[in-house]
């Protein structure tokens, strides 16, 4: 009867993707190059235009993936779409993108965090037109500061978060309009002092600031059910 309980929580809270072997959790930071905390009146005006480019990374507190124990080890993606992100009227897909792997982790734990990405972001980050290795420092605030957060992978990509503060409102009627890219246990949107990826292999580099463009959060992934 536990297990049946346990099964239905867990499916319950969306938390299980069958390919998924072991649990996993960790911290996570996403910028995008569209307001993703915003009004109509912003997102109308950017959708079609811009919002088609994102960094992602996660660093894995605790777990292991493919039987693989990945502790303190982050892995960072960047993508290059065809339209928006988020968008409802567009299709964003296929996508480019460039995966960057903690320099420290060895091979096979390499293999496991790349494995893991494309569970978890399968059309995001399924076409890898690139594979980096990089020293990855990702640091997300306390409560106290929640939604403040740095992510810097070696010289390829950077972002730096602040709290939303009252006067980051431009339309006053702001909200999450787009929802995160990834599946999180928690997110928290985010203002982006600095966006920036100087990489290649997607055809576009960016440096972006002053936008309610970020999600700062944690996920949790559990083991499949038969």
């Amino acid at each position: 009867m536990k297990a049946v309980i346990l099964s239905a929580l867990i499916l319950s809270l969306g938390l299980v993707n069958r390919g998924w072997t072991t649990g996993i959790s960790g911290d996570y930071i996403e910028a995008r190059s569209a307001n993703v905390y915003t009004g109509p009146c912003v997102a109308n005006a950017e959708a079609g235009l811009t919002g088609d480019q994102a960094i992602m990374a996660w660093r894995i507190r605790a777990g292991s993936w493919e039987g693989v124990k990945l502790n303190g080890f982050a892995i960072v993606g960047v993508t290059k779409a065809k339209a928006t992100l988020g968008d409802p009227y567009s299709n964003p897909y296929p996508t480019k993108s460039v995966l960057i792997v903690d320099s420290q982790a060895n091979a096979r734990q390499r293999s496991a965090l790349m494995a893991f990405v494309h569970a978890v972001a399968p059309e995001l980050l399924g076409n890898v037109v690139k594979v980096e290795t990089a020293p990855i420092y990702l640091s997300v605030g306390d409560n106290q500061s929640h939604g403040s957060a740095e992510l810097q992978a070696g010289n390829l990509a950077r972002i730096k978060t602040r709290s939303i503060g009252t006067k980051d409102h431009l339309c006053g009627n702001e909200h999450v309009y787009y929802p995160p890219l990834t599946q999180l246990s928690h997110a928290m949107p985010a203002y982006t002092i600095n966006d920036e990826f100087k990489g290649s292999g997607l055809g576009v580099n960016w440096k972006i600031n002053g936008k309610t463009n970020a999600f700062v959060g944690t996920f949790s992934y559990k083991s499949s059910i038969p």
